[in-house]
């Protein structure tokens, strides 16, 4: 054993300045690896919910960021479901994409037709390792967002479907007993409310085109346009201009005048005229009960869509709306595979059932539908069945699987705009629908050969 007095003193000196760079070495390197262990892969998911559902998101993020360590989901509101589309593809294009982007339902032929844009979902699940099934999934959810050969292309995530929302106690005060099944009840209803003191309306809805154009024509087995309202081929030509259509334009046209029915606009953002009294019929989505359920201070439920009785088969059933989650393109192995365990954690049957039960979207799992029924929990909440039951009504008809149109947003705002010029005494009806299927084609050609 050395002893420092029998060493040359300049080797002692180096001995000691090569133990501290040792020792800062290892440090550092301690250092490092505590950093690395820590480190989370930040996962970005931007989305459009507003409101309670806002909440629902915020939480879904907070409790996988808790239930483990590797991954960060970070949540943006980047505005209504239009503005997130067109946000998510430009973000695309410059090269920033998010992670995780929420698409209304009928982007999806849009994301379909952006090659390169999107992953996959079932191939990232794959790939990831996680377990996935899409016959887990309730069949009216999965084959809107499948290819025809069955592979999912995004994760189902808020579906929805329209329905009809009542102020009970309003009804009540205005005569009306039972809650409207047929749209001459419901023009009926609207009048005695009318008369009862709802000046500014009797009835109304959101989404102009979903409810007066997309969900009536499945509603009553009549077709959008052809090739299975796009489902069959991009190839697809609008007709929605038939004389059915025509009647139910003109009919809101004929009410509006004096405001039984009063029109409220192209997306969601009216939907607060029922909450807050002012209009006590109002159909929009399922998904409202979050709000509904929080901010009405009156007596309320909800009812399937009206029908016209006369329409040989009606009502048959109803297609969904909400949207689902598309992973977009160009990530790197280590983010899919935190995106793919983020939609695990998503489809967990309790956190599906609850999900379900606080925001009134659909279970998307038949075991979560399963678990919600067996509990007893719609005999107490029965508005939370309705969309379920408009779903399974009968067996989908090829006018009543779902729609497939490229550049719907822009489709929906064609449609929009001949409705309101329609109820605004600028065009007949018939000739605001021609005009309006027309521009629609013009649109849809345009997308075919961005596709081809």
């Amino acid at each position: 054993m050395m002893n420092d007095k029998n060493v040359p003193e300049g080797m002692i000196g180096r001995d000691k300045t090569m133990m501290k760079k040792s020792f800062l070495g290892a440090l550092a390197l301690g250092l490092v690896s505590s950093t690395s262990a820590f480190a989370q892969t930040e996962l970005h998911w931007w989305h459009a919910m507003t409101g309670a559902n806002n909440d629902v998101v915020n939480r879904l993020a907070e409790e996988f960021n808790n239930s483990q360590k590797d991954y960060k989901v970070v949540v943006s509101y980047k505005g209504q479901y239009a503005d997130t589309l067109n946000a998510g593809i430009a973000a695309f294009r410059a090269g920033n994409a998010p992670h995780i982007l929420q698409v209304f339902e009928v982007g999806t032929a849009t994301m379909m037709g952006a090659k390169g844009a999107v992953k996959p979902v079932a191939e990232m699940m794959k790939e990831a390792g996680e377990k996935f099934d899409p016959k887990a999934y309730l069949p009216a959810i999965t084959g809107y967002y499948s290819t025809a050969k069955g592979e999912m292309l995004s994760f189902p995530f808020n579906s929805s479907s329209m329905v009809m929302w009542v102020n009970k106690d309003e009804l009540k005060k205005a005569g009306v007993n039972e809650i409207p099944k047929t749209w001459p009840d419901v023009f009926a209803a609207a009048k005695k409310l009318k008369a009862a003191g709802h000046d500014t309306c009797g009835f109304s809805n959101a989404w102009a085109s979903w409810a007066n154009v997309e969900q009536l024509s499945a509603w009553h087995n009549v077709p959008m346009a052809t090739k299975a309202n796009g489902l069959d081929g991009f190839d697809t030509e609008m007709k929605f201009n038939s004389p059915f259509h025509v009647k139910h334009l003109q009919n809101l046209v004929d009410l509006q005048k004096d405001k039984t029915y009063d029109y409220s606009g192209r997306d969601s953002k009216s939907e607060g005229r029922f909450t807050s009294g002012e209009c006590a019929i109002f159909l929009t989505s399922s998904g409202f009960y979050g709000n509904v359920k929080a901010n009405a201070k009156f007596d309320w439920a909800n009812a399937p869509m009206p029908y016209y009785p006369d329409v040989a088969g009606a009502p048959q059933n109803s297609i969904i709306g909400g949207a689902s989650l598309w992973v977009m393109g160009g990530k790197k192995a280590d983010e899919y595979k935190g995106i793919a365990k983020f939609f695990t954690f998503l489809s967990d049957t309790d956190r599906q059932a609850k999900l379900h039960q606080e925001s009134g979207y659909l279970p998307i799992t038949k075991a979560a539908y399963e678990k919600t029924k067996a509990s007893g929990f719609y005999e107490k909440n029965p508005a939370l069945q309705t969309a379920l039951i408009e779903l399974t009504n009968k067996e989908p008809t090829e006018n009543s699987r779902g729609l497939r149109f490229g550049n719907m947003v822009q489709i929906r705002d064609v449609i929009s705009e001949e409705i309101e010029a329609a109820l605004a005494g600028q065009k007949s009806a018939k000739d605001a629908l021609d005009a309006g299927v027309s521009r629609s084609n013009q649109i849809l050609r345009q997308f075919e050969r961005t596709v081809r």
